[in-house]
């Protein structure tokens, strides 16, 4: 029960409550201090907490590639599909060793069916392409999946589903299909002819080409500057399906290629190509090094004696400065112990023309040098010839142990296991497409 105060009483009981929750002066300067002490000592922890978040280097986490690229099986590799595409493909399996990208490689053997082809044929040409992809390099032990195309069935697969939201419009305006109707144009005269000389492979095939990317879920893909408008338009088949469906596929980004286009050795102006019936016009990974002196040797120039870089005017000389920037020619050019019958050069002509052939410089750069040397025509192809092999070395008997390894069963085996991993990789984005049309069930 409360106790009752008397109204003469309160005022001295609640004088005495102030007086006894009131802290003294001295309480007061005590509480001051404590808090003061308080305040330095967060202060101090925030500013150590900062020199050590500004001492700290930010540490970036690589967000991992899947690169995808194909190469359809013509048999063994020329220089110019070395340059342009396969070397770069080493190189990524390089850094993929400290990124831990996911490399796919596959030789294309379904576009190769586009344009008729003999049964014994492609087959030897695939196995030929499989073991010229080992020999530069490549290994399913570092990383890079190698497989052919015709193995892994969700491309062909995916292809179809694509092709339902694929434009007919956009396929027509490719480059390549409107110069394979321009040419039988010519030849036809008529256009109805023409159209029934063509087949729909030729005509859908970059469908096919979008779904080698998508089906492996390709972030990167590289690519020459012939091959961006094919890469835009598997961009193109990404959206039209995510649109219409579900965001399954994923549009990739384009690794391009610095290397410039190698010419053919024949006819400067063309590119060097297979479907050239001259075999002098290109030189082969796995060529002996007689058959690349022959073939460097034999490279048209013009009757100018000198050594200048005028791609416009001097085409296959400039040709030649291409191969020697690319290949490098800076190496050590010391030939003691290899085989040759060339008569040794004076030293200090020697030393000029070392100077000339720097790998890091560029085709112009190397022209002055030359010219700065007094070198011709004969001393430039002698460098190529030289730098081509030291770039390829080691390319020609790897090839052929890989041929015959195991009685060519070794090559099977291993395309049989990057089948299988492809398969694997393949399947995941078909189970996300099926179930995104209609087809399957959630995954």
């Amino acid at each position: 029960m409360r106790s009752e105060i008397c109204a003469r009483c309160r005022p001295l009981v609640a004088s005495a409550r102030r007086h006894i929750l009131r802290p003294t002066v001295r309480q007061q300067q005590q509480q001051q201090r404590q808090r003061q002490r308080r305040n330095e000592s967060t202060a101090s922890k925030a500013a150590e907490g900062s020199s050590e978040v500004t001492q700290k280097p930010t540490e970036t986490k690589h967000k991992k590639k899947v690169v995808f690229s194909g190469i359809q099986p013509t048999g063994v590799p020329h220089l110019g599909n070395y340059l342009g595409a396969l070397r770069q493909w080493k190189r990524l399996q390089d850094e993929a060793q400290h990124t831990g990208d996911r490399l796919l490689f596959s030789v294309v053997d379904l576009h190769a069916i586009t344009m008729p082809q003999e049964a014994t044929a492609l087959r030897m040409q695939r196995r030929e392409m499989l073991a010229a992809l080992l020999a530069i390099g490549l290994d399913p032990d570092k990383g890079s999946t190698l497989f052919f195309q015709s193995s892994v069935p969700q491309h062909a697969e995916l292809m179809w589903i694509l092709s339902c939201t694929a434009s007919m419009g956009y396929l027509g305006r490719m480059t390549q299909w409107k110069s394979k109707l321009q040419m039988h144009n010519k030849q036809a005269g008529l256009d109805e002819a023409a159209m029934n000389n063509l087949k729909l492979g030729l005509f859908s095939y970059p469908v096919l080409q979008a779904a080698d990317i998508l089906v492996h879920r390709a972030t990167h893909v590289p690519v020459g500057a012939d091959q961006q408008q094919h890469l835009e338009f598997a961009r193109e088949c990404a959206t039209n399906f995510n649109h219409t469906f579900k965001d399954v596929l994923i549009p990739p980004q384009t690794v391009t290629t610095p290397s410039p286009r190698v010419m053919s050795l024949t006819h400067p102006h063309n590119k060097m190509s297979k479907s050239t019936p001259n075999h002098r016009s290109r030189i082969l990974i796995t060529a002996r090094r007689d058959e690349v002196r022959s073939r460097v040797a034999g490279a048209v120039t013009d009757s100018r004696n000198a050594v200048t870089y005028e791609p416009g005017a001097r085409p296959g000389v400039a040709n030649l400065l291409e191969l020697l920037s690319q290949c490098g020619g800076d190496r050590d050019r010391d030939r003691e112990g290899e085989e040759g019958e060339e008569e040794e050069e004076e030293e200090e002509e020697k030393k000029e023309r070392k100077k000339a052939s720097s790998s890091s410089s560029t085709p112009q750069e190397l022209a002055d040098r030359y010219a700065a040397a007094g070198a011709t025509l004969g001393d430039l192809k002698a460098d190529v010839a030289d730098a081509v092999w030291r770039e390829l070395g080691g390319v020609r008997e790897r090839y052929l142990d890989f041929l015959d390894r195991k009685g060519g069963k070794w090559l099977d085996e291993v395309e049989a296991e990057g089948a299988e991993a492809a398969r694997r990789n393949a399947e995941e984005t078909m189970r996300l497409v099926r179930h995104a049309v209609g087809l399957g069930p959630r995954p």
